[in-house]
């Protein structure tokens, strides 16, 4: 039966210091080079993702936002996409009658850019955008107008709990919202993007492509659970969600002890 292998990357594959060990690396790339099918899902962009993952050699498609595109990682060409539809006005004047001014994902004019206004700024979010210094995509807009330009996929919020979690419960049924706390940071973090942008969806469309029967998975938080939930076998690493932990076939050991990789070097035989 022809296997898709799909990981999650920040707290699974990646360990706690945001890199990949070189037993990792080698691990995949011998077993790659042998013809397992390998992919990542991750709600990292294709430019982060890929500078945490220099030195892996997979030349599948790979699932990025938490599923709103698959991209080809050899060609870059966009092979799925999950933008907005005219609704996002709507999140939009809701969000800034209360004080939330996000972090904007979209394609403008043609090209991908993370817009913010600096000076609605929390520090929370110029934490995360002091991360990304240097990054291409970076747009510092002045207004609201120039905030919700574009082709959005993808809307980053990072505030305070009592701020936040109102507007999760409000959007996690018409839309594929996450709210939960950054791993590196424990900053609190909601995440919204177009229902039909999820893992889950990418994964299942990941497997026509590629024409496979079976899926495992393998994650550690809140945003792998629908991933899980449609996968045939699925592995928490230690380190994972409790709730993620109870829906998984078992249980694996840390991202920090190569728990991805172990399981692969004994199970999997080419």
């Amino acid at each position: 039966m022809n296997s898709l292998y799909v990981s999650d990357l920040d707290g699974t594959l990646l360990r706690s210091d945001e890199k990949l060990s070189q037993f990792t690396i080698d691990t995949i790339n011998e077993l790659t080079s042998k013809g397992m099918l390998f992919s990542y899902a991750t709600a990292r962009s294709l430019v982060t993702a890929k500078k945490v993952t220099k030195g892996l050699s997979t030349h599948f498609p790979l699932i990025v936002y938490n599923g709103a595109f698959i991209i080809d990682n050899v060609t870059e060409e966009i092979l799925l996409t999950n933008y907005f539809d005219s609704d996002i006005a709507e999140i939009f004047e809701q969000l800034f009658e209360n004080d939330i001014y996000p972090i904007v994902y979209a394609y403008i004019n043609g090209v991908e850019k993370f817009s913010f206004i600096p000076e609605k700024c929390t520090e929370g979010m110029l934490r995360f955008i002091q991360s990304r210094e240097g990054d291409k995509r970076m747009n510092i807009v002045k207004n609201l107008t120039e905030l919700t330009k574009g082709n959005i996929f993808y809307i980053t919020c990072i505030d305070t709990p009592e701020k936040l979690e109102p507007f999760y419960v409000k959007y996690r049924d018409q839309y594929h919202a996450v709210y939960q706390c950054d791993i590196y940071t424990g900053e609190q973090w909601l995440e919204i993007m177009h229902k039909k942008a999820s893992k889950s969806n990418a994964v299942k469309e990941l497997k026509k492509m590629l024409h496979c029967e079976r899926l495992v998975t393998f994650g550690d938080g809140k945003n792998d659970i629908d991933m899980f939930e449609m996968s045939d076998e699925s592995y928490a690493v230690e380190n994972a969600d409790e709730e993620l932990k109870t829906i998984a076939a078992d249980v694996i050991e840390s991202n920090d002890n190569d728990g991805v990789a172990k399981w692969f070097r004994a199970n999997v035989k080419l």
